[in-house]
This record gives C-alpha cells, sequence and structure tokens, in this order.
C-alpha cells in the first residue's frame, strides 16, 4: 500500500455497521472463535475462584478460633490443598492466558483469529473436566499434602486416590497450557497486521511472548515430576524415596523449576494488561514502551533461575544459597522497571478514576507491597527464619491476588464493553472496589506480624497468643468473600440489560478499539491501518486527524518506539497535528 494510500485510510474503523450478536447456547459449545473461547475461559474459571473461595473461608473459619472446632485436622488439610490448586491452575493462569490472551491477541495484532483455532478450543475443553475431576478427590478422600504434593508425606497419604487425582488433574491442566502456549507463540510471530513490528506491538502481547515462552519450557519439567510420583504413589517405585535409594530433594527441584516460573506466568499477563489499562484512563503515553517490553523477556529469562530459592531450609549447600538468593534479588529490577515506568505513566496524566484505573492502580499499589517482602524472603537468614510461617503466605496473596486477581478485575472492568457491547455499572463497580481493598488488607496484612512471631502455617490448631491477629484475618475474609457479590450482580444484570456500549468508550488508540463491540466473527471486515502508536495520546485526534502513519520511517518518533513512549506532549518537531509543528504543513 502506497503513503497516499495510507493517508486515506488510516483511522477508518474496519468493521461493517452492525455488531455480531452471540447466541448465549454457543458458549456452551464447541467454537473455534477465539473471543467465544477467551470468555468460555473467564467464566469456566470464574465459577472455580468462586468454589475455591468458598473453600478458603472454611479454612479462615476454622482458624478464627486456636481450637479444631469446625473442621477435623484431615479436612482442613484436604482444604487447603484443593483451594491453593484450584486458585492456581483452574484460576489466575487460565484467565489470565486462557481467558484475556484469548479474546484480545488477536484483536491486537489485526489478526483474524489465533492461530490454530481447534487446538485452542481443545487446550479449553481439557479445563473443566480436569476441575471436575479434581473436586471429585472429596468423595474418595481429597489430596491433603499441600498444592506442592511433597514427598514422602504425599506418596505416605491415606487417601491415595486424592493424591492420584490430584496428579491427573494438574497434568491434564499443564497439558492445557503447553498447547495455549504454542499458540500464542505463533499467532504473536506469524499473524501481526502488516506494518506491525515487534516495537510496534501492544506490550500485552509482549507480556503474552514472554508468559508463553515460559509456560513451553518449565511446564514440561513439572509433568515429569509427576508422572515420576504417580509411580511411586501407585506402583511402588522409589524415584523420591529414601528407603529405596531415592531422593525427595530431587522432586522439589523438578516441582520448584516449573512452580516459581509460575508465579510469572500467573503475573505476566497482567502487567501485560495493566500497561494497556493505564495510559488509557491517563491519556498519556506509557513511559518506557521498550523498556518495560524487553523488562518482560528479562523476567521470562531470569524466572528460570531462581526456584530453589524455596528451597532454602532443604539442606541447600551454601554456594547454591548464595547463588540464588542473588538471582532472586536480581529479577525484582526488571520488576521494578516496569512499576516505576506505570507511575511515570499516571503522573501528570488526566486520570479517569473508574473501576478499571481503581483496580489497576489496587493493582500496582498492592503487587508492590508483595514484591518488597518478596525481596526480604530473598535473603538467605530471614527467609530461613520465616520459612513455612504466615509471612510466606501473606507474600504469596500480595502477589497472587493483589496482583493477579486485582488484575483480573481491572481487565473485566476495561474490555467488558468490547467483550459483551455493554457497559459495567460504575457506582457498583467502585463498591466492590473498595470493599475488596480493604477486606484484603485486613485479610492479608496481619499475616506478616502473625509469621515474624513464628505462627506456622497449614496448621488447624495453634498457640491460643495469635488467636486476636487470626479472628482479624477471618474477619477480613469475609468481606473479602462478600466483595464478590457486587461485581456478580453488576456484570450479569448489565451482560442483560447495561446500556450499549459504544465501540470505543475509552478512546483507546489499540486496535481491538477499532471494530464493533462486540466485534464480529473475524474481528475485521478488512485489514486494519496502522496509523500511530498504540500509546500515542496526546500526540493529536485520532478520530479526525491523520498526518503520518507510524509505519513511517521518516518519523520514528510517532511509532510505539522510546520516543514518542516518553512524551505526554506534542513535540512541536514531528507533532502528529500539522499545527502543532514548526513551520511546515507537513502534509505528506
Amino acid at each position: 500500500m502506497t503513503q497516499a494510500q495510507l493517508q486515506e485510510t488510516a483511522n477508518i474503523p474496519a468493521h461493517g455497521s452492525e455488531p455480531k450478536v452471540t447466541h448465549w447456547r454457543e458458549y456452551f459449545g464447541f467454537s473455534t472463535d477465539h473471543k467465544v473461547i477467551g470468555i468460555q475461559y473467564l467464566v469456566t474459571t470464574f465459577i472455580f475462584y468462586l468454589i475455591g473461595g468458598v473453600l478458603a473461608t472454611a479454612v479462615r473459619t476454622e482458624l478464627a478460633t486456636p481450637e479444631v472446632d469446625f473442621v477435623s485436622r484431615e479436612v482442613y488439610n484436604s482444604l487447603f490443598t484443593v483451594h491453593a490448586t484450584i486458585m492456581i491452575f483452574l484460576w489466575i493462569v487460565p484467565a489470565g492466558t486462557g481467558g484475556f490472551g484469548n479474546f484480545l491477541v488477536p484483536l491486537l495484532i489485526g489478526a483474524r483469529d489465533m492461530a490454530f483455532p481447534r487446538l485452542n478450543a481443545i487446550a479449553f475443553w481439557i479445563i473443566p473436566p480436569a476441575g471436575i475431576l479434581l473436586l471429585s478427590s472429596f468423595l474418595v478422600g481429597a489430596p491433603g499434602s499441600g498444592w506442592t504434593s511433597y514427598p514422602p508425606l504425599s506418596t505416605m497419604a491415606a487417601g491415595k486416590a486424592g493424591e492420584a487425582i490430584w496428579i491427573m488433574s494438574v497434568l491434564l491442566l499443564g497439558t492445557s497450557s503447553i498447547l495455549a502456549a504454542v499458540n500464542f507463540i505463533v499467532t504473536i510471530v506469524k499473524m501481526r497486521a502488516p506494518g506491525m513490528g515487534y516495537n510496534q506491538m501492544p506490550l500485552f502481547c509482549w507480556a503474552m511472548l514472554s508468559t508463553s515462552a515460559l509456560a513451553l519450557i518449565a511446564t514440561p519439567v513439572l509433568a515429569g515430576a509427576l508422572i515420576l510420583l504417580a509411580f511411586d504413589l501407585l506402583a511402588g517405585t522409589a524415584f523420591f524415596n529414601p528407603t529405596g535409594g531415592g531422593d525427595p530433594i530431587v522432586y522439589q527441584h523438578l516441582f520448584w523449576f516449573y512452580s516459581h516460573p509460575a508465579v510469572y506466568i500467573m503475573i505476566l499477563p497482567f502487567f501485560g494488561m495493566i500497561s494497556e489499562i493505564l495510559p488509557v484512563h491517563a491519556r498519556k503515553p506509557i513511559f518506557g514502551y521498550k523498556a518495560i517490553a524487553y523488562s518482560s523477556l528479562a523476567i521470562s529469562f531470569l524466572g528460570l533461575i531462581v526456584w530453589a530459592h524455596h528451597m532454602f531450609t532443604s539442606g541447600t549447600p551454601a554456594w547454591l544459597r548464595m547463588f540464588f538468593m542473588i538471582t532472586t534479588m536480581v529479577i525484582a529490577v526488571p520488576t521494578g522497571i516496569k512499576v516505576f515506568s506505570w507511575l511515570a505513566t499516571i503522573w501528570g496524566g488526566k486520570l479517569r478514576l473508574n473501576s478499571a484505573m481503581l483496580f489497576a492502580m489496587g493493582f500496582v499499589s498492592m503487587f508492590v507491597i508483595g514484591g518488597i517482602s518478596g525481596v526480604m524472603v530473598a535473603a538467605v537468614p530471614f527467609d530461613i527464619h520465616v520459612h513455612d510461617t504466615y509471612f510466606v503466605v501473606a507474600h504469596l496473596h500480595y502477589v497472587l491476588f493483589g496482583g493477579s486477581v486485582f488484575g483480573i478485575y481491572a481487565g473485566f472492568y476495561h474490555w467488558f464493553p468490547k467483550m459483551t457491547g455493554r457497559m459495567l455499572n460504575e457506582t457498583w463497580g467502585k463498591i466492590h472496589f473498595a470493599m475488596m481493598l480493604v477486606g484484603f488488607n485486613i485479610t492479608f496484612m496481619p499475616m506478616h506480624k502473625l509469621g515474624m512471631e513464628g505462627m506456622n502455617r497449614r496448621i488447624a490448631e495453634y498457640d491460643p497468643k495469635f488467636a486476636t491477629l487470626n479472628l482479624i484475618c477471618s474477619i477480613g475474609a469475609y468481606l473479602l468473600a462478600l466483595s464478590t457479590i457486587p461485581f456478580i450482580v453488576n456484570a450479569c444484570w448489565s451482560w442483560i440489560a447495561g446500556p450499549k456500549a459504544p465501540d470505543n468508550p475509552w478512546q483507546g488508540l489499540t486496535l481491538e478499539w477499532m471494530t464493533t463491540s462486540p466485534p464480529p466473527v473475524e474481528n475485521f471486515e478488512s485489514d486494519p491501518v496502522l496509523a500511530t502508536g498504540p500509546y500515542d495520546y496526546g500526540m493529536g485526534n485520532r478520530a479526525t486527524q491523520v498526518d503520518v502513519p507510524f509505519s513511517d520511517a521518516r518519523d520514528p518518533a510517532l511509532s510505539a518506539g522510546p520516543s514518542s513512549a516518553l512524551r505526554a506532549e506534542p513535540d512541536p518537531a514531528v507533532a502528529a497535528h500539522p499545527d502543532d509543528r514548526q513551520g511546515e504543513s507537513h502534509n505528506r
């Protein structure tokens, strides 16, 4: 396409006049439409999130008093084991990668669908039976060895059937994750719109590329460890049994080689989502585009060499402790780059404090608290002191709930109009945010003190001196559980009868806003034309003014690269609006 043709077609919405209405029955069938699959992921995983929340509330009810007076010790062990497994493998991982990843990636890069639509559908339909299988373990004796399932505890458990079901369920969910990772990598690398280089991709795509590479490398290692564990459990082998010459520490290495990268698999997609949400609602270009993009790759790489910090109390040699302490602290650097870039993005911006923006800002603040405690437990002396205490529980939840779950809700409020064609109620959204923020901090902030004072995790009864703080945590957990109700009511009512959403309610510049709400089957009726960078806010009025497409090599400052990404105000030398330029109309 010539420059003149680009000029004439840029910023013309690439869609028809009417949005495509998806019948509700399509969400219960085997669809290959990435948007339907994305919503299937989100609804299914949210149901599992509610189930996991019920289990968590039962755990906190037991811990409201020092005595065992609500459930037995054995049931308590099963509750927190299945709770953690659901929240990690059936909620955060599939919601971030499968849900938002599926819905957004093809739209953001201007593709008509994922590279392998049938593989995409298969990856989703593995998840419901895997989740049902896990829950069915309560019928035969649910697993009670924690979500880590360390041998020899897991191989000596009375309920071998429950442990075997846990292994099979996680293997199925890992298979789904691998299939999705292959699909995302091929889609992002091969199916971008013409003119969209890697440095013009929206940052969510960078995050998904990094996440998928990490999942593809690490997940098979977990699968191998679980298969060997299943042999020990069911066939009497001794891969991890020291009485037969095995070594249980080897299982820990294999398990954490996946499970610490899994933390980044659970957080990287939401890093990308926050990088999309903040510029839109701050009306400023993202600060440090390339720094944010490449820091995702750095996190993906460094995430593979930090696993043994979970094993500082497992007889790890001193020299190895030192290596993993250093790598664990180093990984805070690319994470810090993102946080400072986000703060610079909203600094001085024209903030719209709607529900999406509130949850995005809540994400940043809560994740920073979790990151600070993460640097603390990276230090060997401190980690030895707080290992297996409630300090670790607090750290984990500030990263994965204060981070990932706040990020999920930010994404819901931001892209709900695009997904459904309806607007959510902002008042209820802000009530949801306030209840969730307060309930979350009441629940988990006191756990730092509990851990510092020596209260062990994974116990149903405890020293009465910890009773007051545990009661506070339980009250906070009830408020946190109640905070979900406004969201459920808001989402269901708005989807059915909410006000219709315009195609671009937030005045965004990324390609998903250049089609209808909801989008048609193949997203765009004609190939979308790239006329500005995805974060060129303050660079001119996209709706009415087009001067230089961002693919124009003569003006790289209009690209999504380091120049325009750092500017909040138009530069007179290369401003998008001709009137803002110095000494020339610059019409080409």
